[in-house]
């Protein structure tokens, strides 16, 4: 699978043609190091000052340097379309080939720690239900006021959590119609296609 970028990344990327191997070699590492404890402006202040250009200038380019890789890493890129990917940058032979070596030493890693970052959220178990309507009370005779329990069992890392919930109808009908919404949203192409590149 090719991974297509757009022009705002194509433009970052663009910076390290005018730099030796050896300086993609060391943005590589920032990147790393970028996924694995954060940013650190300092990092980027002095590199520009080695290279006399401007901290924005390196940090857009190591940040286009991470996203290249991760993008990859996330979509399992072979070689040959991480090749076919980066050749619309005008990249030297050199520079494809060390982005190539990079890519392979460290996509492992990259899932790794993609993976490690992604949310774990409880995950939906069973629902009970049960409809309650008070008919009457001391002071009035005749009311009718229906109010749903809802108890939600939920999994989170094997351990069974239950929450109760309590509405009324008109609340009920409107956030099923809202998840119902959300669900067909879901099965749209947009969605589809985000959710591809996601895993």
């Amino acid at each position: 699978m090719l991974l297509i970028l757009d022009d705002e990344h194509k433009e970052h990327l663009s910076f390290l043609t005018s730099v030796d191997v050896e300086v993609v070699r060391e943005f590589c590492k920032i990147a790393m190091g970028f996924l694995r404890k954060g940013s650190n402006p300092k990092i980027y202040q002095s590199a520009a000052q080695k290279l006399s250009v401007a901290a924005e200038t390196v940090q857009h380019g190591v940040e286009g340097l991470m996203y290249l890789m991760t993008e990859c890493a996330k979509l399992m890129v072979s070689e040959l379309d991480f090749q076919d990917s980066i050749m619309v940058l005008g990249f030297s032979e050199e520079l494809k080939s060390e982005l190539l070596q990079l890519y392979l030493e460290n996509r492992k890693e990259i899932r790794q720690l993609l993976s490690e970052m992604a949310l774990e959220l409880p995950h939906y178990h069973t629902l009970e239900w049960r409809l309650d309507v008070q008919v009457a009370s001391r002071s009035l005779r005749h009311q009718v006021q229906p109010s749903v329990v809802l108890k939600l069992h939920t999994t989170d890392d094997g351990e069974r959590k239950a929450q109760v919930l309590e509405t009324d109808p008109a609340n009920l009908v409107h956030l099923t119609e809202t998840l119902e919404g959300a669900l067909n949203e879901m099965k749209g192409h947009h969605c589809r296609r985000i959710l591809r590149n996601i895993k």
